[in-house]
């Protein structure tokens, strides 16, 4: 597996809020490669955020790119993760944001910390597997386990000698910094007997909210703290999926160990937390919908009102024609797409190409709303089975206030899609079933303490609002969260205009970034 200084999962950077960092990626493997820093809005500075062909192009095999990461108001854990073909299986670490100096958290000082981060394990090789898959136009492989710190745990049958273990004393308090790494599955995440305090995600502060588990989707980041209050003994920290899906998916079970410190017989089986069934889409919504903001004096929310930008766009799993040839359903591939648009990546970055005003590597025609409205949720028949292919933008002008809802449909299989959006964190507004009404459901939104995050689970055959004001300018990527669905188009590009002065413009490109090229 390509790795990042011999570990899996990579390194922790550790960083205080506002700081500036500086990464020498020093690309050691046989291919490209490129980094993203999942969550840092990088403000004005698209060139270091890293997704392969939108912000830059890969990293060349025997090279090396410094990349300059500023952080600006995030606090709590975010991660960074390679951002080019499926590399990002193995390349990843957590990145921890402590909060500046004279400041503190705004709940009581841990006794202790750790990070886990949660991913996939393939025995294969994980880009032949996706290369594979696109050439076919079939499935990729699923994964052969989860892992919790780079380990599967006791309930596959070759790793339990290697089981991640959390240390702990009676009567502290721990706050776990959680990472979901994973491929393709959005996790839930608990510890037998033990209930947890979540206070944070994706880099910002929530209203605490005590749960007995977590649903995690790929890409988010919580904080969470649990007290250490059990009689002394084992217990099973575990992670297991969550997919309301037809499609494949790995259904197994990573474990890691809670292990008390103290003289006990160790049981002869840890107890196990309770987790929802794989399929469980109310344990899921009903998780998502206690996400609230902080909102307090010291960290202020500030949700846009006077909505100046609004767009409608359907998430879908889709087929393209390929006359029988090819190893997706019907004979056909299978692909994803943005209101009916299946992504295509350019062989030159998008943001060089917007930069310099390079012609025929874009289009700014990305719409506004679906071609065409039908049933979204319903029996959708054979309505927009097969997208339209395109390398499509939508470009917003400065200080805009945005509003994107986001329209899961049941064409193809239908499940939730995590949602991300590079360079920003938005706001949540609200979510629900079915096809999205515009008279009924805004009446329901959360306008006084939504969540900010940066990846939203859209729910299966349901809708989801987002709004954030569009002040940072740059080329940035949005894009479904499963790694599958990313690979067969479910993208778009989100370029945002300079504003009128020098700092509210997008900083001057660097002197030296990777070369493009089509191999």
């Amino acid at each position: 597996m390509l790795t990042v200084n011999d570990s899996f999962p990579g390194p922790v950077i550790r960083v205080q809020k506002g700081d500036t960092v500086y990464v020498n990626v020093q690309n050691q493997g046989e291919y490209g490669v490129t980094i993203h820093w999942h969550g840092v809005k990088q403000p004005r500075n698209p060139w270091y955020d890293g997704p392969e062909n939108i912000t830059q192009c890969p990293i060349p095999a025997g090279t090396n790119f410094t990349q300059e990461i500023i952080f600006s108001d995030e606090e709590g854990t975010l991660w960074w993760h390679a951002h080019s073909d499926w590399s990002r299986a193995t390349v990843h670490g957590a990145i921890v944001i402590s909060p500046a100096n004279g400041t503190t958290y705004p709940f009581a000082q841990p006794d202790a910390e750790e990070v886990i981060v949660l991913g996939s394990w393939f025995t294969g090789d994980v880009m032949a597997i996706i290369d594979e898959a696109l050439t076919t136009g079939g499935d990729p492989n699923i994964s052969d386990a989860f892992t919790i710190n780079g380990q599967p745990g006791d309930l596959y049958n070759c790793s339990s000698d290697s089981t991640y273990r959390l240390l702990v004393e009676s009567g502290k308090t721990y706050l776990l910094r959680i990472v979901n790494a994973v491929m393709n599955e959005e996790m839930f995440f608990g510890i037998g007997e033990h209930n947890l305090t979540v206070v944070g995600m994706d880099g910002a502060y929530l209203k605490p909210i005590n749960v007995e588990y977590i649903m995690i989707t790929p890409g988010q980041t919580m904080d969470v703290l649990f007290t250490a209050n059990q009689s002394p003994s084992y217990y099973y920290m575990a992670g297991s999926p969550f997919a309301d899906t037809n499609a494949p998916f790995d259904n197994t079970t990573t474990t890691g160990i809670v292990q008390y410190s103290g003289n006990y017989t160790p049981p002869s089986s840890p107890s196990f937390p309770s987790l929802p069934a794989y399929n469980d889409k109310a344990a899921a919504e009903n998780y998502t919908a206690l996400l609230q903001s902080l909102a307090s004096n010291e960290h202020p929310i500030n949700v846009p009102l006077n909505i100046t930008t609004s767009m409608y766009i359907t998430v879908s799993v889709n087929q393209i024609d390929c006359n029988g040839s090819c190893a997706g359903p019907d004979g056909n591939r299978l692909a994803a797409s943005l209101n009916n648009i299946s992504f295509q990546t350019p062989t030159t970055d998008i943001l060089e190409a917007y930069y310099q005003t390079l012609p025929n590597v874009f289009t700014k025609d990305f719409p506004d709303e679906p071609p065409y409205y039908f049933n979204f949720t319903g029996d959708v028949g054979n309505n927009t089975i097969f997208p339209s292919l395109g390398t499509k933008v939508r470009v917003i002008d400065y200080n805009e206030a945005v509003e994107i809802v986001f329209q899961g449909t049941n064409v193809g299989a239908a499940e939730n899609h995590p949602m991300h959006l590079h360079g920003y964190s938005f706001y949540v507004l609200g979510f629900g079933s079915g096809n999205f009404n515009s008279t009924t459901d805004p009446l329901s939104y959360n306008l006084d303490d939504p969540p900010l995050v940066n990846t939203i689970g859209v729910p299966k055959n349901g809708w989801l609002t987002i709004r954030f004001i569009a002040d940072n300018p740059g080329v940035w990527f949005m894009h479904c969260h499963l790694e599958r669905h990313a690979s067969w188009g479910m993208n778009t590009v989100l370029i945002v205009k300079n504003g009128t002065t020098d700092a509210t413009s997008i900083r001057p490109r660097p002197g030296y970034m990777p070369p493009c090229s089509t191999s």
